[in-house]
This record gives C-alpha cells, structure tokens and sequence, in this order.
C-alpha cells in the first residue's frame, strides 16, 4: 500500500516526465539569472525572461497550457473555456495579439528624449544604416528555405526591437512567435556582451578617442511638432507601420507637451513596469525546453544573431564614412548605438568611448541613432508588413 502511493505520488510529480531537453533550458536560464543579477546585463529584461523560461520548463504545471486553442486553429467543437488555459497562456495572449508591444512603445515615447536627433539630423541615417541586419538575414533566411513572411519576421531581430519583432511574427509568422521573441528580447539585454568586440573590430583606436561637441539646445515647439510629424508622415507612407509608430509618438507628446504630466509619469513607469513583467515572462515561457530545441528553431536563434551583429556593423560602418567625411569630428562608435535597443545601446557605446578617453562623454550623441533606430526598426517593420503580409 504504502509503495503504491509512493509509486502514485512519483508518477504525479514532474521528475517522472521530466526531458533532457527541459534541463538544458533550465540550466539556460541559470545563465541568464546569473548574467542579470551578478553581471547586472539589462536585469529588467533578462530575470523576468529567464524566469518564465524555468516556469515553463517545469514538467506538469500547465503554466502555458491551451485546451481552449487560444493560441491554435481547434475546430471550436473541440475547444475548452478560455478560462481552462494556463494562467501563463491567457497573458501570453496580450503577446500574440500584440498589446503588449504597442504598449511598451508607448513607454518607450513617454521615456524617450528626441532631441538629440533633432540636434543632430544626421543621426537619422545612422539609425538607418544599423538596420542592414534585417535585410542580410532576410536573404540569409531565404537561402535556408525559410519562405519570405518567414524570413522577414525572422530577420526583423535585425532591429534589436522586441516589440517590432513580435508585431511583425506575430502577423507574418505566428508559429515561428516563440524563438523570434525569445531571441529579440534575448539579444536586447545581451547587448553589453555582443557588441564590444563587434566594435573593437570595425574601429581604431584613434577613431574611439575622438571627443564630439557639445548638442545644440532644441526648443520645446521642435519637440513638440516632432512626434506629430512623423506619426502623420510614416502612418500616411506605410499604414502597417501606425500602431508601433502611433504609440511611441503618443507616449512621447504626453512627455513633450507639458501638459499631461500624469499621462507621462503612468506610461513611463507603472504601465511600462507591469507590461515589462507579463511580456517578459511570458515570452521566456514560451521556450519549453521539448518544443524549443529543434533544428529549426536553433537556426532561427543563430539568424537572429547574424541579424543582429550585422546591424551594429552597419552603424558602425557608416559611422566610419561620417569620421572621414567630417574630417574626424564624429566618433563611429555612436554608430552602433543605430539599433534600437533604447537606451541600453547608446549606454554601450558611452561605455566603450570612455574605455580609450576617459573624458568622453558620447551618452548624448549616441541617444540620436539610438532613437532613430527605434523609429527605422519601426519603418522596416512596416515596409515587410506591407511587402509579406497576408
């Protein structure tokens, strides 16, 4: 008797059915506890994320579970009331519909000071050129037999923009969701690791000493009729492109404006806080250890990787033609700062600068690509949308 409820109580328990393939993303997601929380890369990414990533490699749980087919096309006879669904699965539908990402936007807006680009125009085609990584792993992606809705949302990791990537899978790819999201947010809060040596290797030393004037101010009115502009202009240009633009210019009016300074303080930091922790988690929970190592899963995180590496490449590269063109008073290491990973990019380019001039100061000039680069992620979201959408 006493060996049959033992026996019971094993078989019901989550070592029984635990896989090989769940310990290898729960000892990844130690890696990640241990990079946020020793390392301190990006902690308000990466612990929800590797957090949600050991939630769902727990065996039995039913965190992520679906019997309603919120998240499959289940004939509706066969579906259960929404209310069946793991708990982790009914926020994770505030991911797949893509509320979360308008809304970290409108954060972002509400947190984001576009007077650096203002100040600095030419930062707009360095925020440009960082997107190179979304188009060289869309032909990559192709020539791996990927199709080309596909390819597009996986090379949009290119932009270093959760958000964007999940709005583009999600309407291109949505059974490829899961990795693109895992590995865009994955690669945000890696960015302290990835782009260093990507930077020492494109520049010279002579080229990451260089100092850069101090900005011009830029009045309120500019930053006013900014986010207006270019709402008005790129949701007129490329309609696809509204939601993600509409909300980050929105986010940033209730900033600039003056008054809504409530509106501001909530978007900035209560909203985007508690998006954060669901859209973090949640995204982490996907990566269930049986359904994510697969070959084509893995090709899609390494695609991801080229993407991303090629844009910091990009940015600096034309960074370089700018310190040539302007007779050396532009510093290419603000180049890298062009993806649109707000501001942990522009933090890692103020960081490398300072390594070789200890007096530099490139916070501020990097800010320019780096809010370009949301607005270009933005755009390039928009134009595959428009070209591979349904």
């Amino acid at each position: 008797m006493i060996f049959d409820i033992i026996k019971g109580i094993w078989e019901g328990s989550g070592f029984a059915s635990l896989q090989w393939q769940n310990l290898v993303m729960i000892l990844v997601s130690f890696v990640f506890l241990y990079l946020a929380i020793a390392k301190k890369f990006e902690p308000l990414l990466l612990v929800p994320i590797a957090f949600g990533i050991l939630l769902a490699n727990m065996p039995e749980t039913g965190l992520m579970a679906d019997p309603a087919g919120i998240m499959t096309e289940m004939p509706d006879a066969l579906k259960e009331p929404w209310y069946h669904d793991g708990v982790l699965r009914l926020i994770y539908a505030g991911v797949k519909s893509s509320i979360f990402p308008c809304l970290i936007f409108l954060g972002i807006g509400a947190m984001t000071d576009f007077g650096p680009l203002l100040a600095n125009p030419v930062s707009l085609i360095l925020g440009a050129a960082a997107q190179l990584g979304i188009y060289v792993a869309f032909v990559i992606a192709i020539l791996f037999g990927f199709t080309p809705a596909e390819a597009a949302s996986i090379a949009i990791i290119g932009g270093a923009d959760g958000p964007t990537a999940i709005l583009v899978a999600s309407k291109l790819a949505g059974h490829l969701l899961a990795p693109i999201a895992l590995a865009a947010y994955s690669y945000m809060a890696l960015i302290p690791l990835i782009q260093p040596p990507i930077m020492k290797l494109l520049t010279t030393e002579k080229e990451r000493q260089v100092e850069m004037k101090q900005l011009r101010n830029v009045s309120k009115t500019e930053k006013i009729i900014f986010p207006i502009a270019v709402f008005v202009v790129v949701a007129l240009l490329l309609p696809s492109a509204a939601p993600l633009i509409g909300f980050l210019m929105l986010g940033n009016l209730f900033k600039e404006c003056g008054v809504t300074e409530r509106l501001s303080d909530t978007a900035q930091n209560a909203l985007t806080n508690i998006v954060t922790i669901m859209l973090g988690t949640t995204v982490g929970a996907t990566a269930n250890g049986i359904d994510f190592i697969q070959l084509k899963t893995l090709l899609i995180v390494a695609l991801g990787l080229i993407a991303f590496c090629f844009s910091t490449a990009g940015g600096l590269l034309l960074g370089k033609l700018l310190y040539l063109v302007t007779g050396g008073k532009i510093n290419p290491l603000i180049g890298s700062a062009g993806v649109s990973a707000v501001p942990m990019a522009a933090r890692v380019s103020q960081t490398e600068g300072r390594k070789y001039n200890p007096t530099n100061f490139l916070l501020m000039h990097a800010m320019g690509p780096n809010v370009a680069g949301v607005i270009g992620s933005a755009v390039a979201a928009g134009f595959l949308l428009l070209m591979f959408g349904k």
